[in-house]
């Protein structure tokens, strides 16, 4: 048992002693230099396969401890759309924040429905670090744009 521990004790020094600078006895040195792509591949945001909601019915800004809950609430041509959310477009800077507010059609064709059953509610939430200088926060569906002011 002493001698296992000796025996780990000296590796243990030994590779630690290697360090990582341009020693031969580094194993991260034994295969040669590696060095980076010259190609710098650009991120491409992919695109979003569901359409904008027909109208933005209502928009409310709900003040949290961490920043805000935006909350908008859109009607749809018919019922059935589903998978709803608030998709932030990239921010410009100028102050002005834009949500586009995206569904997925139906699977099968459905009824029109009564204007209540087909409204859809969808949230996102911001910090107060993404808030910081934002003076309007604005939800976009297909026919018209909601807005908050601060």
């Amino acid at each position: 048992m002493k001698r296992a521990l000796i025996l780990v004790t000296i590796v243990g020094l030994t590779l630690a002693g290697c360090g990582f600078g341009k020693s031969r006895l580094n194993p991260v040195n034994w295969f040669g230099k590696r060095h980076p792509s010259e190609h710098v591949a650009a991120y491409v945001r992919p695109t979003d396969p569901r359409g904008l909601i027909d109208t933005v019915l209502t928009l409310k800004v709900e003040a949290i401890a961490s920043g805000v809950i935006v909350r908008a609430t859109g009607l749809p041509p018919t019922q059935g759309f589903w998978d709803a959310s608030l998709v932030a477009l990239p921010d410009d800077g100028s102050g002005h924040l834009v949500y586009e507010f995206r569904i997925s059609p139906p699977v099968t064709p459905t009824p029109p429905g009564t204007q209540v059953s087909r409204e859809i509610t969808a949230a996102t939430s911001i910090t107060n670090f993404k808030l910081d200088g934002v003076s309007v926060i604005e939800v976009r569906g297909a026919q018209n744009a909601l807005s908050a002011h601060s």
